[in-house]
C-alpha cells in the first residue's frame, strides 16, 4: 500500500465535535485548519476563534496542553476555501442536516486537492446520499469517519464506505486513524446510525421501556446499568444527560425516519419523558437539568411519574449486586430465574440486547467482532453483547431468548436468525473463534484485517473466544516472582512487567527490576518496563512496608528506602538502555521509576506526577534528586541564569502534587523530556518501546557519566520558605503542608549549603531518605497514610 502522508487536515465545522477533532489532531502533531461560516458581526473568523478559545475551558480537556490551541488555524468559507488545496484530508463535521451538508459539499468540492480524502463525521446520515453532491472524481475518495464524543478520549472511529469508495482509500484512512490518531477503527455498513449508535441508542430506549415495566427509578437503573454491569459508570440516564437529550432525540429521529421496516420499530418511539424534558429546555448536563439536576452540592433525580426532582442516590438491591458478581453462566441464570424486579429488569435488557444484535448483524456490520468492538470502544462496555452471550453459554442463552420471544416478553416477535441455532456458530459455541468472527452476511468466520498497521500491535484487544496471545504468558520467561514477570518476546529485548495490584512498587518489585537489569546486561540489547493495562505504576506499596514499620518504626524503613533508591540509580546507570513504556497512571514511585530510565515512551493518556504529599510524605525514590539535577542541567545550558528559576517549576510540581493530565502536559512538568516519544495508540506502545531500545543499542548507547552538579543552596531554600509562610498564614495551606513544602525545598536546594555547591545524586537521596523516614513518625503523616489506605482518598490535615 502506498504511503498516505497527512501534512495538513481541514475540519469543516467548528461546533462541539469539529473543534474537538481539530484539537485532537493538534495533540498528535498534525497541522489543522478549522473552518466555519463567516461571522455576521466583527472579524470574519469570529465563530472559529470563539470555538478555539472555548477548547481551553472544556472538561474533560480536549487538548493535551491548553496552550496548543494556538496551533489550530482559523478559516471561514467566504475567504479561505483556497486553503483546502493544501490539505490531504478533509473532515466535514457540521450539524446533522442533510441539506446543509450537501450544500457545503458543492461549495468546497472545486477546492479539494486531487489526491485528498474527504470524509464526513455524520453520526448516522447516509454516506451514499452525501456522496451524491460530490463530483464523480471525488466520490471514490469519500467515506464516513465517525468519531465519538469526546474524540480525544473515546477510542472508537467508525469507517463507512459507499459502494464506490476505493479500498486503498479506506486502508489509508484506517492506518492514519489507528497509528496517528490512536483510534480503534470499526468498519460499519451504510445504514442509519451505523453500529454503535444504532445498537447503543436502541439499547437505551429498551432500557427505558423495561425500567417503566418494572417500576424502577432513574438512579437505580443507572446503578444497575453502570459498573456493576460492566458498562460505563454513568449508566443509562446519566449517559443521556452527558450526551445531551436533544442529541439523543436527533439520533432517535434518524431511526424513526429511516427504519420503518425494522421489526423493533415500535421501540424507536421517543419516550414521553424525553420529549417532555426537551420541551422544557432540560437538555441534560449542558443546560443544568435533564434526568438529573444539581442543586448546590446535592444531586437530584427526576421522578418520572410526578415530573419533580427528588433526592437521588438509591442503589441496586444487595441480592442483585451479588448476582452481578457471579461468572457469566451463573449470573444470567440467576437473573432470569429471580423474582426480584431489579434482577428481572437486568435479564430483560440483556435479552433485548442479544435479540437486537442477532437480528440486525447481517444488516449493520461485516462481522460480530465489529459490533462488540464498537460497543466496547464507543459505549464503555467491558464486554460487547455477543461476547457476553458467548461467555454465558451460547446455546443455553439462545434458548432462553427464544422462549421469551415465544412468550411475548421480548420487545419484538422477530425470531432469532437460523444461524444462531444451526451450523458453525452453534457448533463452535459462539460467534468468535480463533479463526475469526461470524459474518451473518457471508455465513462464515472472517479473520481480523491484515493491514500492515496492525503488525505494530503486539498484543491487540482480545474478545471472548478470540485471544491470540496472553501478554503475561507469552514469550520466554527469564524470571518471575509474585509481583513481576521478566520475559522476552523476540530474544533481543527483555521486558519487565509488574503484575502487582496497580503495579505498586514493593520490595518484591524492586528485587525483580534489579534482576531484570542484571539479565539484560548479560544477554540482551536492553530492557523495556511495560505492563499490558492502564497503569504504569501508581507508586510505592506503603501497605507492604507496614509490618516492618510496626515492628521497627521508621528506622526499619530506611534500609528498604535505600534499596529503592539504589534500584533507581542501577536503572539510570545500567549498561544497556532501559525504556519505560508508560500508559495511564505513573504516580509517586512510578514517576520516579520512569524518570530514571534512559528514555520514556508514553501513551498520550499518561498521567505523571509526584503525589507523595497527599499521604503526608515527600518523594523518597530519587524524585527530588531528579528535580535538582534537571534544574542544574537546564541552568548549565543557559549560562548566566539563576538556578532557582529552573528549579521553581519542579519544586511546585512536587510540593503541590501536580499530575500531568496528558503525556504532553507531563512533558511540560519535566517528567518527560524532549527526546521522549508520545504514542497515540495504546496497543502500539510496546512495539515502539522495543524499537527504541534496538535503535539506542544499535547506535552504541552508553549510560551517562556520574558527575557532581550545583544546587541552589540555603538562600534559594529561604526564598521558597518565605513564600510558604505567606501561603500558610493566608490559610492556603495547612501547617503540615508547610512542613512538607519546607522539607521538599531542603532536598531540591541541596540542604544547608552555599549556592553553587557541587553535590551528587546519592547525597540528595540521603536527604530524601532522612526526611522521608522522619515523616513516618509524624502523627499528621500517619493520619494521611491511614486515611488513604482505608478510604482511598487523601486526608487534608
Amino acid at each position: 500500500m502506498e504511503r498516505f502522508n497527512v501534512r495538513k487536515v481541514a475540519v469543516l465545522g467548528a461546533g462541539v465535535m469539529g473543534a474537538q477533532i481539530a484539537a485532537h489532531l493538534v495533540n498528535v502533531r498534525v497541522s489543522v485548519v478549522l473552518f466555519d461560516l463567516p461571522a455576521k458581526d466583527g472579524a470574519k473568523n469570529g465563530i472559529v476563534t470563539k470555538a478555539i478559545d472555548g477548547l481551553k475551558k472544556l472538561k474533560p480537556a480536549p487538548l493535551g496542553v491548553s496552550d496548543d490551541a494556538v496551533h489550530i488555524e482559523a478559516a471561514n468559507y467566504e475567504e479561505h476555501l483556497d486553503k483546502l488545496r493544501g490539505c490531504d484530508l478533509v473532515i466535514e463535521a457540521i450539524a446533522e442536516r442533510m441539506d446543509w451538508k450537501l450544500d457545503l459539499y458543492r461549495k468546497v468540492a472545486p477546492f479539494v486537492a486531487p489526491h485528498a480524502i474527504v470524509a464526513s463525521n455524520t453520526s448516522g446520515l447516509s454516506i451514499t446520499k452525501l456522496a451524491d453532491a460530490l463530483p464523480e472524481e471525488i466520490r471514490p475518495r469519500f467515506c464516513g469517519v465517525h468519531f465519538f464524543n469526546p474524540p480525544r478520549y473515546m477510542s472508537l472511529v467508525e469507517l463507512i464506505p459507499t459502494p464506490v469508495t476505493r479500498a486503498d482509500v479506506l486502508a489509508q484512512l484506517e492506518t492514519f486513524c489507528t497509528t496517528t490518531l490512536g483510534k480503534g477503527v470499526v468498519h460499519a455498513k451504510d445504514t442509519p446510525n451505523f453500529i454503535a449508535n444504532r445498537v447503543g441508542i436502541a439499547g437505551m430506549l429498551a432500557t427505558m421501556i423495561e425500567a417503566g415495566k418494572f417500576g424502577l427509578t432513574v438512579d437505580v437503573v443507572d446503578d444497575l446499568t453502570g459498573k456493576k454491569l460492566g458498562r460505563a459508570s454513568s449508566g443509562t440516564f446519566r449517559t443521556a444527560d452527558v450526551v445531551g437529550l436533544d442529541t439523543m432525540a436527533h439520533v432517535i429521529k434518524t431511526m424513526q425516519d429511516n427504519l420503518q421496516g425494522d421489526p423493533f420499530y415500535a421501540t424507536y418511539a421517543t419516550p414521553p419523558v424525553l420529549a417532555r424534558l426537551i420541551e422544557q429546555g432540560a437538555l441534560g448536563q449542558k443546560s443544568g437539568a435533564g434526568f438529573y439536576k444539581k442543586v448546590g452540592k446535592d444531586i437530584l433525580r427526576l421522578d418520572v411519574a410526578g415530573g419533580e426532582y427528588v433526592a437521588a442516590g438509591a442503589k441496586a438491591d444487595a441480592i442483585v449486586e451479588r448476582m452481578l458478581k457471579k461468572p457469566a453462566p451463573e449470573r444470567l441464570k440467576l437473573l432470569r430465574e429471580s423474582s426480584n424486579p431489579q434482577a428481572q429488569f437486568v435479564w430483560a435488557i440483556l435479552r433485548d440486547s442479544f435479540h437486537y444484535c442477532a437480528v440486525h448483524l447481517a444488516e449493520i456490520a461485516d462481522t460480530a467482532r465489529h459490533v462488540d468492538f464498537a460497543m466496547r470502544r464507543g459505549f464503555g462496555m467491558q464486554q460487547g453483547p455477543f461476547e457476553l452471550w458467548q461467555a454465558a453459554g451460547w446455546t443455553q442463552v439462545a434458548q432462553w431468548v427464544k422462549e421469551d420471544i415465544d412468550a411475548g416478553k421480548a420487545l419484538s416477535n422477530a425470531p432469532l436468525p437460523d444461524w444462531v441455532f444451526d451450523g458453525p456458530v452453534a457448533e463452535r459455541g459462539g460467534v468468535h473463534t480463533p479463526e475469526g468472527s461470524w459474518s451473518a452476511a457471508e455465513r462464515r468466520f472472517v479473520p481480523l484485517a491484515t493491514l500492515p498497521v496492525y503488525g505494530r500491535q503486539l498484543f491487540p484487544e482480545t474478545l471472548v473466544g478470540w485471544a491470540p496471545n496472553d501478554p503475561l504468558k507469552a514469550g520466554v520467561e527469564e524470571f518471575r516472582n509474585d509481583e513481576i514477570r521478566v520475559w522476552t518476546l523476540d530474544g533481543q529485548v527483555l521486558i519487565a512487567s509488574i503484575t502487582a495490584k496497580l503495579h505498586l512498587i514493593s520490595p518484591a518489585v524492586t528485587e525483580g527490576l534489579l534482576k531484570a537489569v542484571e539479565i539484560a546486561e548479560a544477554k540482551y540489547q536492553g530492557l523495556v518496563i511495560w505492563s499490558p493495562d492502564d497503569v504504569f505504576s501508581a507508586g510505592a506499596n506503603l501497605e507492604s512496608l507496614m509490618p516492618v514499620f510496626m515492628k521497627l518504626g521508621a528506622k526499619g524503613i530506611a534500609p528498604e528506602e535505600k534499596k529503592l533508591q539504589d534500584m533507581m540509580l542501577r536503572i539510570r546507570y545500567a549498561q544497556v538502555p532501559v525504556v519505560a513504556a508508560m500508559r495511564g497512571l505513573a504516580l509517586g514511585g512510578g514517576c520516579e521509576l520512569a524518570v530514571h530510565c534512559a528514555r520514556r515512551v508514553a501513551h498520550l493518556e499518561t498521567y505523571v506526577g509526584l503525589v507523595e504529599v497527599g499521604v503526608g510524605l515527600i518523594p523518597g525514590g530519587g524524585g527530588l534528586a531528579y528535580i535538582a539535577r534537571r534544574a542544574a542541567e537546564q541552568a548549565a545550558a543557559a549560562p548566566g541564569t539563576d538556578l532557582l528559576a529552573f528549579l521553581r517549576e519542579g519544586y511546585l510540581a512536587a510540593a503541590m502534587a501536580k499530575v500531568g493530565t496528558s503525556a504532553l502536559e507531563s512533558r511540560k512538568l519535566g517528567y518527560l523530556l524532549d527526546g521522549d516519544i508520545v504514542v497515540p495508540h495504546k496497543d502500539e506502545l510496546l512495539h515502539v518501546a522495543i524499537g527504541q531500545v534496538k535503535a539506542m543499542a544499535d547506535a552504541g548507547w552508553r549510560p551517562p557519566l556520574k558527575t557532581l552538579f550545583p544546587v541552589a543552596g540555603r538562600s534559594a531554600k529561604a526564598t521558597i520558605q518565605a513564600q510558604l509562610v505567606a501561603m500558610r498564614d493566608g490559610g492556603q495551606i495547612s501547617a503540615h503542608d508547610y512542613h512538607l513544602g519546607t522539607l521538599i525545598a531542603d532536598v531540591v536546594c541541596g540542604g544547608d549549603v552555599d549556592a553553587g555547591t557541587l553535590v551528587s545524586e546519592e547525597y540528595l537521596m540521603t536527604l530524601e531518605r532522612k526526611h522521608f523516614c522522619a515523616l513516618l513518625d509524624h502523627p499528621k503523616t500517619q493520619e494521611r497514610i491511614m486515611g488513604m489506605l482505608q478510604t482511598g482518598k487523601p486526608v487534608r490535615n
